[in-house]
């Protein structure tokens, strides 16, 4: 059996984080058989961390938070008034991760989440540096993690790439900053789906996995299984949570920010459940061939006498 924890992305089931909000999530991602609920901290005015901690540890689940940053609160930009509010949303987001109980708090935390006009300049990457090393430090004093989610070019440009990501990683220079990678950016951004798990090794902390079109998984074109064989080559047992948009829940930001625009699903409980089943399918077959390739013995190069 894989020893990966399963989790899903709560807009999966709604839109915001009100209280009502929250708890339906909550319920619908117990009854979908996930140990993990991602909450994304765009609706944060409205989430009430101490009842929300309370419900997720009746309910037996794990949380982990994200967030991708504004214009106007941009670490990346080179106006030091504006990256000084995107280090304050970032420190207040992190803090309230800590209070939801969760130990890891990853997204786009380098940059806006949106399309850019021109490349990164030098003064903002080294914004982006200060900023999160600040922060990474702020972590390892509540025993966190941050993770560096690797988005496409129509969502942030300051790492695309999972090479990218380690050059950003290794500036930081704390080792609670992890990569986040997410196979729907990799389908637009990496020459494929192996060579990217290989190369970040055991730094990967946290995966994504949404098809190419956002919807069922399985119902579009990703190469699923050479991921999971990549996965398996590095040993990796953390994370991976399901994520998947439709405009049949919207979030009054982030559904803009993310151009859902159509309706890929209607039924995110059917949609968690197919999602949970096809994972822990695919996990359990890449953990069977793993152990029978591991267990038949390598042609002998002999001749027999």
């Amino acid at each position: 059996m894989s020893s990966n924890s399963l989790g899903v992305h709560a807009l999966v089931f709604s839109g915001g984080t009100g209280p009502a909000e929250v708890s339906y999530a909550i319920e619908q991602t117990k009854k979908a058989g996930f140990d993990i609920l991602e909450l994304s901290l765009h609706d944060a005015h409205n989430l009430d961390a101490a009842s929300a901690r309370a419900e997720l540890h009746a309910a037996g689940l794990d949380v982990v938070c994200s967030r991708g940053l504004s214009f106007q609160a941009d670490v990346s930009s080179d106006d030091p008034a504006v990256v000084a509010l995107g280090a304050a949303l970032l420190h207040d987001s992190l803090q309230l991760t800590h209070d939801l109980g969760g130990t890891f708090f990853t997204g786009a935390l380098y940059s806006a989440l949106g399309k850019y006009s021109a490349p990164l300049s030098t003064r903002g990457r080294a914004n982006v540096v200060a900023v999160l090393r600040d922060l990474a430090v702020e972590a390892q004093g509540l025993g966190m993690s941050l993770g560096l989610e690797i988005c496409n070019r129509y969502e942030t440009n300051v790492i695309n790439t999972a090479a990218g990501a380690l050059t950003l990683a290794d500036d930081i220079g704390e080792n609670n900053v992890l990569i986040h990678l997410d196979s729907y950016h990799m389908n637009i951004e990496e020459d494929d789906f192996v060579r990217p798990v290989h190369l970040v090794g055991d730094r990967l902390g946290y995966v994504h996995i949404g098809e190419n079109h956002r919807g069922y998984l399985g119902s579009g074109h990703l190469d699923f299984g050479s991921f999971f064989h990549a996965l398996a080559d590095i040993d990796y047992t953390g994370p991976i949570t399901f994520e998947s948009f439709s405009s049949a829940i919207v979030s009054p930001t982030l559904s803009n920010d993310l151009a859902i625009w159509r309706n890929l699903w209607y039924d995110g409980p059917a949609l968690a459940r197919h999602a949970h089943t096809y994972l822990a399918t695919a996990l359990e077959s890449t953990h069977a061939e793993s152990t029978d390739a591991a267990s038949t013995p390598a042609e002998s190069t002999h001749a027999e006498w």
